[in-house]
């Protein structure tokens, strides 16, 4: 190994926080890290590193180092760009980051489509509802709900992303249909609970154009926004969810919108981010793809909901800032 890579080991090293997890992402073993980290402390002649047996700590030159080898990154990743653009064919690898439910039900069907228009891509997917660090892990591209608050990177939005309000049939014959956001208020609730994000509410706009939130009456919590509607589906349960979780539950008549009278404020939109703003032809192509296959004015979600854009006093406007 030349001075360079092992500048980007040592950048691994402390961006991940241990020997351990640099090798676990490099895919080799952790005395190869620490041998390699030691022969850069002897080319440069100084310590990098202050070591126990259980941590580190950077010593001055060692921070110095760390913003030298992320220059180092951003100029071996600019030049790689600049080769790559003057491909006419797209080739290489393109690494994607998603959410589990968006990765799977509208990543992969372009992911499809776009290798059999261009064979010579190579693409790695890997799902991810935790908020993913696209520079240090390497990605080329994710796709997010919600604006990034890194403003280093850079961010498009792809599509909107409105809530409805679902229950069966049998859930409203037992419970009764309800007419006010207070009634809704009192009826059991499936939502969303992840580490950092809890719905306990529905944001609305009142009688008087106020934005104002009603509580919920959850009964079941849980991060797999898939599993919230076959909590619905049992009956035993209403759900406020993304518009992007419903298949043909409704147009098949299994789920039926509620309040649908009331104008909900939209969630935070779609996004896809990036960390640099030239992409690779191959990652600029994607993004295309993706924007076609879901859709520029109507996300394709939306098309699985009959007459939606009459429902909930749609303002395309108005948005709900994300937790």
């Amino acid at each position: 190994m030349d001075t360079s890579t092992r500048l980007l080991i040592f950048l691994d090293v402390i961006e991940r926080g241990s020997f351990a997890k640099a090798a676990q992402h490099r895919n080799i073993d952790r005395s190869v890290i620490s041998k390699q980290i030691s022969k850069l402390e002897e080319e440069l002649s100084v310590r990098l590193l202050n070591r126990t047996t259980r941590s580190f700590s950077l010593t001055a030159a060692g921070a110095e180092m760390v913003k030298k080898a992320q220059q180092l990154r951003k100029l071996l990743s600019e030049t790689h760009l600049l080769a790559e653009n003057y491909h006419t064919e797209p080739k290489g690898l393109l690494r994607i980051t998603s959410s589990t439910i968006i990765g799977r039900r509208y990543v992969q069907p372009v992911i499809n489509e776009f290798q059999k228009r261009f064979p010579q891509v190579e693409i790695e997917l890997r799902l991810e509802d935790r908020l993913v660090d696209i520079v240090g892990e390497g990605y080329d591209l994710a796709f997010r709900v919600g604006e990034p608050k890194d403003s280093s990177l850079i961010a498009r939005k792809i599509a909107r992303n409105r809530l409805i309000i679902l229950a069966t049939s049998q859930f409203i014959s037992t419970f009764g249909e309800p007419k006010s956001m207070a009634d809704l208020s009192t009826l059991p609730a499936a939502s969303y609970a992840s580490e950092g994000l809890r719905f306990t509410g529905i944001s609305y706009l009142n009688d008087n154009n106020e934005l104002s939130e009603v509580p919920i009456k959850s009964i079941y919590r849980s991060n797999d926004g898939e599993l919230l509607i076959t909590k619905v589906l049992s009956d035993t349960a209403f759900c406020t969810v993304p518009a992007f979780l419903v298949d043909q539950e409704v147009i098949n008549g299994l789920l039926t919108p509620l309040m649908t009278h009331v104008t909900l404020i939209d969630y935070a939109a779609l996004y896809a981010v990036y960390p640099h703003r030239d992409l690779p032809v191959r990652t600029r192509l994607f993004f295309d793809a993706m924007r076609e296959y879901i859709g520029k004015d109507v996300p394709i979600w939306e098309k699985n909901i009959p007459n939606f854009d009459s429902l909930y006093g749609f303002k395309p406007d108005i948005k709900l800032p994300l937790f």
